[in-house]
């Protein structure tokens, strides 16, 4: 058995690599396009880990996606993940469950994605404003 990728349902390729690439630091690996079946695929992955890839699916033609939330959700281990979250914020995306204790955090995709984020290693000391910030609708 070997893990090949995750697959999320974007409505918005732009937005969502704009959340993926620039948020988070993914890179964009390979990418596929099926005129027969009216779809794209964008491989993501981490620098130096494409063998971990996530792939973003477009059906070109419109659907409603529903219930990111069912499918679980991606997760990331960070250098700082304070630097990361205060990055993502800076960029207008909410922090829904802020690392108050210096090690986990939780944000959301454009599609409404989970996404864990997780500090390497030993967890930060706790810090403001994560330290006293509340959680934010759902992850």
């Amino acid at each position: 058995m070997r893990y090949l990728h995750t697959m999320v349902r974007v409505k918005d390729i732009e937005a969502s690599k704009r959340f993926y690439c620039e948020g988070l630091g993914l890179k964009e690996t390979r990418r596929y396009e099926n005129e027969a079946g009216r779809f794209t695929l964008v491989f993501l992955a981490p620098e130096g880990q494409e063998e971990c890839p996530v792939e973003l699916t477009y059906n070109w033609d419109p659907e409603d996606y529903d219930g990111g939330r069912n499918f679980g959700h991606l997760a990331y281990e960070t250098k700082n993940i304070y630097d990361l979250c205060a990055h993502l914020a800076g960029m207008g995306y909410t922090i829904h469950r802020p690392p108050r204790d210096g090690r986990m955090a939780f944000v959301k995709s454009p599609d409404g994605i989970s996404v864990e984020l997780l500090q390497e290693g030993e967890s930060l000391a706790p810090a403001e404003p994560w330290a006293s910030m509340e959680n934010t609708g759902s992850w």
